[in-house]
């Protein structure tokens, strides 16, 4: 009899393929055909800007700019030229001076000399900022860039401009060397007012040649080029022009370029500039050119050909310098007063008629380019006026009676009883309010915020 057999072959069921497999083949191959389309609309654009781009052969070639000029109310008393003629001397590389070449690529650019006329990440980062901000807020310009912009190319904010610099960089590096790129920047960048490049600067500053300057007067002047009108050092921020000096001198030491000796002795040189000629009420002037600039930009100031008439009353600005210098002497004398300043405002428009903000603008012992009218100060008596309206609105009357008597008003913000005292150091009695803020009395004015309902 025959034995059934059993079947010895088995039945290989195909294996499912992973779906995770699946969809990583198909994102792979999105990715390379988004990298194609990416690369063929950048080739795109950048042959679509190219046709009609400047010829980067013609960088020095530049159009005379047109100075912005400041006047007083009549429009016929000239203040101050915003640069009128520039100002500018080509001086050859070998001319310019280690420090300011190595202090300006610290400032402006610390990877000049390894990348190929634009930096990839700055760009990809302030893009990024600007569509946070919707809007273009920065640009992440290399020294390259910045020539173009400066030499070649407007300085309109937008996207197209943005690109032909990008094109305009690529190309210049081709055609230039690391050397010749950063000679021009040197020579065509605006230091503040009229210099243009180096050599202008250091003469217009300190009265020297470029290839003169020690290392603190080379950080301090690769520091202007960022906001001229800001860190002006003739400017009311000049203490921030000192903090971007050092912080420059620091990242040269970082960089290898300098040792910390040497930062350490440039960042304690006491540095003396030129004085400014051909400006009239100085602190006025600079206070209307930092208004200007933040409101049209820097360039469009420098270069715009702006007229600007001012509220200044030249007759009254001249009995207020004279003032002041009377005044700060007699405060000399008396107080050991090193300044005086003094702001005559319309009250009924609020127009600064006349302006003085220091004894001398030009004396650098007493700050005196800080602008003591818009510093922060203690109102004082100034401020009496308003505490005695507040308490009128309470339904008091001038002719309410205060005791003019030391008082004890309690402990104050550091836990010390407040015993304020008249400038007299007497006390007065009984005095209706009218009395008390004529004699411009301490004591009834607290006790009048009291009565008015303020803590």
């Amino acid at each position: 009899m025959f034995k059934k057999r059993k079947n010895n072959y088995k039945v290989i069921k195909p294996k499912k393929r992973s779906w995770v497999r699946e969809l990583f083949k198909v994102l792979f191959l999105l990715s390379i055909i988004g990298i194609m389309c990416l690369v063929i609309a950048v080739l795109g654009a950048f042959a679509y800007f190219s046709k009609d781009l400047p010829n980067p052969n013609k960088l020095i070639d530049r159009s005379i700019a047109e100075s912005t000029k400041i006047y007083d109310k009549t429009g016929e008393i000239l203040l101050y030229d915003i640069h009128g003629e520039e100002k500018r001397t080509l001086i050859p590389f070998d001319q310019i001076p280690d420090y300011i070449k190595q202090a300006t690529i610290t400032a402006e650019d610390d990877d000049f000399y390894n990348h190929y006329g634009i930096d990839l990440r700055g760009i990809l980062r302030s893009l990024w900022i600007n569509i946070k901000g919707h809007g273009i807020k920065q640009g992440g310009s290399t020294i390259t860039q910045q020539l173009i912009k400066n030499t070649i190319l407007s300085h309109k904010r937008t996207y197209t401009r943005k690109t032909k610099e990008i094109i305009l960089a690529l190309e210049i590096e081709q055609k230039f060397s690391k050397d010749e790129i950063l000679q021009m920047y040197l020579n065509e960048i605006s230091y503040g007012g009229m210099a243009y490049g180096i050599e202008a600067a250091a003469q217009s500053f300190f009265g020297k040649s470029a290839k003169d300057l020690t290392l603190a007067e080379s950080a301090l002047l690769a520091s202007l080029p960022k906001a001229p009108t800001y860190y002006s050092p003739f400017g009311e921020h000049a203490d921030k022009l000192k903090t971007r000096q050092e912080n420059i001198l620091q990242r040269m030491v970082a960089l290898h370029y300098i040792n910390q000796q040497d930062a350490d002795s440039a960042k304690k040189q006491e540095l003396t500039y030129s004085r400014q000629g051909g400006i009239k009420a100085p602190h006025f002037v600079m206070y209307i050119k930092q208004y200007l600039v933040e409101k049209y930009g820097e360039i469009e100031v420098e270069q715009g050909g702006l007229k600007v008439i001012t509220t200044l009353n030249m007759d009254l600005q001249k009995i207020a310098e004279q003032v002041v210098k009377e005044g700060a002497q007699s405060n000399q004398k008396k107080y050991n007063a090193s300044n005086t300043a003094l702001c005559a405002i319309d009250p009924k428009t609020g127009a600064i008629l006349a302006m003085v903000g220091s004894r001398d603008y030009f004396d650098k012992d007493i700050d005196g380019n800080v602008n003591v009218c818009l510093r922060l100060r203690q109102p004082g008596s100034s401020f009496k006026p308003y505490t005695y309206a507040t308490a009128f609105k309470a339904g008091y009357t001038p002719s309410t009676v205060l005791f003019d008597l030391e008082t004890n008003f309690g402990p104050d913000g550091s836990g010390n009883d407040y015993i304020p005292h008249n400038y007299t150091n007497k006390e007065y009695g009984p005095l209706t309010m009218r009395e008390a803020l004529a004699q411009s009395l301490n004591i009834p004015a607290v006790k009048t915020l009291y009565l008015a309902g303020i803590k």
